[in-house]
């Protein structure tokens, strides 16, 4: 039987930080109050010149390094993204390009904050089928571009950067199982309630298609959502949560990620946590969070790591690896 495992992680962030002190001079706020309710001192954000594109090929060059791969093996591309470079062609055709590999799929995932949840189950199932060897699965936002930075409510959350995992074809499982959701009748709860195929067109050639978010309503449903995901992934491959070493979640702030852990009664000294520095980067989250505990030293070879992630949509998503 064909499974997957991970032999690579990688990870980008800008050069460019935004603290807490920063934002006071943009907004009614102060770090003690942004930090007390989130847990985020800083963020990342890129440049005018930065593109998602170009946080994505760093975190792939990364990722390729530590698995000793070269481009020329990868065979699937899917790529996480809430904030494409352009309406088409796909982020993942532009990385594509840019690593110089040619005729293998490539292709864009959205499903927000979730989105890397949904790229790495698709690609683990390519794996699986025998439809690719080795993917690169890519998560990557400059998501500072869709946010209202007179905004309190969402401008002191989100930062840029990018991850990726290079899966490649075992004998023995890697990826021993993923769940997914979605639930459309929370649309409203977070959004950018414009786009391309309606009359909020207009909103995004003027600047003003940022995010939404009710932020008490999303925390509810966030921490339910993925306590019963991380059961349901527990319980489907028969691993105790005794038995997994990390819990890297999605990076939203630490309130959801702390609630979470003590629903699941997970010690806070396994999860990893990098909201603080990172601030929520959407679909980068979960990969730049795992990428930081590899080469930290945290997560090792042969350890269980329990990962998931929760979005716009709602989208959400949980899965178990071990490395």
């Amino acid at each position: 039987m064909i499974y997957s495992r991970v032999s690579g992680t990688g990870s980008y962030l800008p050069s460019k930080v935004l603290t807490n002190y920063d934002i006071e001079k943009m907004v009614d706020t102060s770090h003690e109050w942004i930090f007390s309710r989130t847990g985020i001192a800083e963020r990342h954000i890129a440049t005018e010149h930065e593109s998602t594109c170009d946080l994505a090929e760093q975190a792939a060059l990364a990722a390729l390094n530590k698995a000793c791969a070269h481009t020329s093996d990868i065979d699937l591309i899917v790529f996480a993204t809430t904030t494409a470079d352009q309406v088409f062609p796909s982020s993942a055709c532009l990385l594509q390009e840019r690593l110089n590999i040619s005729g293998s799929p490539a292709f864009d995932v959205q499903a927000v904050c979730a989105g890397f949840m949904y790229a790495i189950d698709i690609a683990d199932k390519f794996i699986r089928t025998g439809g690719a060897t080795k993917a690169l699965v890519i998560g990557a936002e400059t998501f500072s571009r869709i946010i209202d930075w007179k905004d309190r409510a969402t401008c002191v959350l989100f930062g840029d950067g990018a991850g990726a995992m290079v899966l490649e074809a075992s004998d023995e499982p890697g990826i021993h199982a993923t769940h997914l959701h979605a639930d459309g009748q929370y649309k409203d709860l977070l959004s950018v309630p414009a786009g391309v195929g309606t009359n909020g067109y207009s909103h995004m050639l003027n600047g003003s298609a940022f995010t939404q978010m009710k932020g008490s309503e999303v925390f509810k449903i966030a921490v339910k959502c993925m306590k019963d995901v991380a059961d349901e992934v527990l319980s489907s491959t028969h691993i105790s949560l005794d038995e997994v070493d990390w819990f890297v979640p999605h990076q939203a702030n630490y309130r959801i990620i702390n609630a979470i852990a003590s629903k699941l009664g997970m010690p806070m000294d396994k999860v990893v946590l990098t909201v603080e520095n990172h601030g929520n980067t959407s679909a980068a989250s979960i990969p730049l969070a795992f990428d930081t505990a590899v080469r930290d030293g945290r997560i090792k070879s042969g350890q269980k790591v329990l990962i998931e992630g929760f979005g716009g949509g709602f989208t959400w998503g949980a899965s178990l690896i071990t490395c």
